[in-house]
């Protein structure tokens, strides 16, 4: 299986992030998670997403706050699947981060999830990935019927207490 690059701008996105690795390691998806800055660490953002292919990624997850152009660089960098998550910063409450993150030109697209969207990042991440993965599909849908079945539990519950 390919594995998912978990890049973060800077290591205060860490709480955020750790949301995506959570999801990950719950669907037994191998990641690699670094710290690259668009703006610090230009040339090794570029190195990192110029070879991600042939190290073995086959998405690449981005999170960054404030100018957030992290997303925007590895995509501008990698034709690999590149998925942004803004992340909340104290100045406008992840909204830049967000249009940031979404306003990309025509032809190097990026993904985006909302903003400290972590977890779905990580799920678009594994659904990529299950594209060519039937292991990782079926643990998709059985999650997914899992997720169900706890719904329909809580509404009869809820229905129980409130209907009767």
């Amino acid at each position: 299986m390919k594995k998912v690059a978990v890049i973060m701008g800077s290591d205060s996105d860490l709480p955020v992030v750790e949301k995506a690795v959570t999801v990950l390691k719950s669907f037994d998806v191998p990641y690699e998670m670094h710290v690259y800055s668009a703006h610090r660490t230009p040339e090794e953002a570029k190195d990192f997403a110029i070879n991600a292919r042939k190290n073995g990624f086959g998405v690449i997850i981005a999170a960054a706050g404030m100018a957030a152009h992290l997303a925007g660089a590895f995509a501008a960098n990698t034709t690999l699947p590149v998925i942004g998550i803004p992340v909340k910063s104290a100045a406008l409450d992840g909204m830049d981060a967000l249009l940031s993150t979404v306003m990309m030109p025509s032809g190097i697209p990026v993904a985006t999830v909302a903003i400290n969207g972590a977890a779905n990042a990580a799920y678009l991440a594994a659904e990529i990935l299950a594209l060519s993965d039937d292991e990782l599909c079926k643990k998709l849908a059985d999650y997914r019927l899992s997720a169900s079945k706890k719904v329909l539990e809580k509404d009869a519950a809820i229905s129980a207490q409130y209907n009767g």
